[in-house]
Order: C-alpha cells, then structure tokens, then sequence
C-alpha cells in the first residue's frame, strides 16, 4: 500500500513543475523518513518506463546536468485515478468511525 502511496505523492509533486530526483525525494522523505532513497528512484524509473513521467536533461551550475522529471499527460491521467481511489479508501475508513 504505501508504495502506491509513494506513486501518488511522487507525481503530486510533479503535477506543477519538473523537479530533479534528489529534490523530489529530499521532498518525500521529510513526509516519509524510513523510506529508503533507492525506492524513490525505483518508482521514478517505473513512472518513466510506463509513461507517466518524462525526463530532461538541464545543465546545473553546481556540476554535472541534472535528469527533470516532468508529468505526461497519461500520467496527469493515472494520478487523477490514484485520487480518486484515495478519496473512496479515506471516505470508507471514515465510514467506520475512523476520524483524522
């Protein structure tokens, strides 16, 4: 569960800009600190490998170019759903008397 939760929040982040992957895990790691670096690099190569991210490659000014990744519009789509699935799990938790 919490890896499709990882997904979600991943392409959360790039829904308004391209970010680089240390920036974008440093992100999720402040939400999700007991989660290893190297599984939020796994889920970014997945997300580029099925389409819903793209990458580009920018030069930085402290070193070597840097790999963005951006949101594809297949992956706008598949975040909406993952969404939407979200709000129908919370909605049946809280259903159960569950409060947050």
């Amino acid at each position: 569960m919490k890896k499709g939760i990882l997904e979600m929040c991943i392409l959360f982040k790039l829904k308004d800009e391209p970010l680089y992957g240390y920036e974008l895990m440093k992100s999720v790691r402040q939400v999700f600190p007991d989660v290893y670096e190297g599984s939020i690099y796994t889920i970014l190569r997945r997300l580029n490998t099925t389409g819903y991210t793209d990458i580009t490659q920018k030069e930085s000014p402290n070193g070597p170019a840097r790999k963005y990744y951006g949101i594809t519009p297949s992956g706008e789509d598949y975040l909406n759903q993952m969404l939407e699935e979200w709000r129908t799990v919370l909605r049946g938790v809280s259903s159960l008397g569950i409060n947050f």
